[in-house]
């Protein structure tokens, strides 16, 4: 049988985040950069903990007022302290509760930035780097930090977003566009069913491009979360594919 990983963005303030972790394989938890506190990171471990779901950090730009989905004009020493910063106290709240960090996954606009540019890539991973021994990145497909985590001998796992759509690039539609994000869990089916049965994902154009996937996204704050992430999970199972 095969396996993937079902991961979503949680402890961003959203109130499902127990409603979604029994249908989730890894989690990445927001730890201060768009949003988080020593408190709320706290609480979403436990439910992680409680629920046997591999844990995650979620650094972002420091930006809490867009919620870490604007590319922020920030110098590269900044956010590398910011992100260093975020993960500090990440680990510092992991520790409390004896676990280990399964991961590290960008947020939002970050995310985007060290996908197409190595200089913030590289800068990205010096920051995260004290802190990630053990430890693996969630990175798309084709992009510049899957190149830099690789060539530093960072394990790394790709990520495809089961409820986002994408442009012929692989980057992610812009959430300004009103196509961005799928909004049913059969529309969202519908897009991870080439994903997993021959490696493609079909673009807003049309187009059907490459992609791998270790690991499919569902965001937290998506208004139907926790209704896609159920039938994802059910429509995988059908297919022979064990989450974990």
């Amino acid at each position: 049988m095969r396996a993937i990983d079902l991961n979503c963005d949680v402890g961003e303030g959203i109130g499902n985040d127990a409603l979604l972790m029994p249908f989730l394989s890894s989690c990445s938890i927001a730890c201060g950069g768009h949003f988080g506190t020593a408190a709320t990171i706290d609480a979403t471990i436990e439910l992680a903990v409680k629920s046997q779901v591999k844990i995650g950090a979620h650094p972002s730009f420091p930006d809490p007022l867009h919620f870490g989905r604007k590319l922020l004009d920030i110098s590269k020493d900044a956010l590398r302290r910011s992100i260093a910063s975020q993960l500090a106290l990440f680990s510092e709240r992991l520790a409390v509760f004896q676990v280990k960090m399964h991961h590290v996954k960008a947020h939002g606009a970050l995310y985007n930035f060290i996908a197409k540019d190595t200089e913030a890539a590289e800068n990205y991973v010096d920051a995260i780097e004290p802190y990630i021994t053990g430890s693996c990145l969630y990175v798309p497909y084709n992009s510049a930090i899957a190149e830099v985590a690789t060539a530093q001998g960072i394990d790394i796992v790709y990520e495809a977003f089961a409820d986002r759509n994408y442009n012929t690039d692989l980057s992610l539609v812009a959430r300004t566009l009103k196509n961005a994000v799928l909004s049913t869990p059969a529309a969202v089916c519908a897009h991870v069913q080439p994903m997993i049965e021959s490696g493609r994902v079909a673009t807003i154009t049309g187009s059907s491009v490459p992609i791998k996937a270790g690991t499919l996204c569902i965001h937290g704050d998506h208004e139907h979360s926790v209704e896609i992430v159920k039938e994802l999970r059910h429509f995988l199972h059908k297919r022979a594919i064990r989450i974990e």
